[in-house]
């Protein structure tokens, strides 16, 4: 995973934040587990020692995949965002031009994506093919369900 993410100053330090945690607390904790399944006798039948196992294989995974996001993360300054185009943390409003509605999205890394949020990945296929996009530019984003076209209304900060 050599692609760069973009993050906010807040977002990088929830992950430093979350990835000490893992590492501090939850850590500690499924080794513990293990060692006390193994207590408990024959591991060949020890459902809880395969449990605590397998829990800490998923663990060490996330703490992985964090690391990583870490490691390719670059912070964005909120106050040096270029409007003249969308990018990266910048909020678009869009008129879908097939139902005439109009919607506002954040174009965020895949860590704060949030459609609840209406924050959407620039990875994702809408905000992947707005990158780049001037207010006034109609954009024909391929989606799963055909062709969607969308007319860039306003970019702000």
């Amino acid at each position: 995973m050599s692609q760069i993410n973009y993050v906010k100053k807040e977002t990088f330090e929830k992950m430093q934040a979350e990835l000490q945690h893992k590492k501090g607390v939850e850590r500690p904790a499924a080794s513990r587990a293990i060692a006390e399944a193994r207590e408990k006798g024959d591991l060949k039948e020890n459902a809880e020692y395969d449990a605590a196992k397998e829990a800490q294989g998923i663990l060490e995974a996330k703490i992985k995949q964090l690391e990583s996001i870490i490691a390719t993360a670059r912070i964005v300054d909120e106050n040096a965002i270029d409007t003249s185009k969308v990018s990266i943390l910048t909020k678009v409003t869009l008129t879908n031009l097939s139902t005439k509605k109009e919607i506002t999205y954040q174009i965020v890394s895949e860590k704060e994506a949030n459609l609840k949020e209406k924050k959407i990945s620039a990875s994702s296929p809408i905000g992947n093919g707005l990158l780049g996009k001037k207010v006034g530019e109609t954009a024909e984003i391929k989606v799963p369900a055909g062709v969607m076209k969308f007319k860039v209304e306003k970019i702000t900060a």
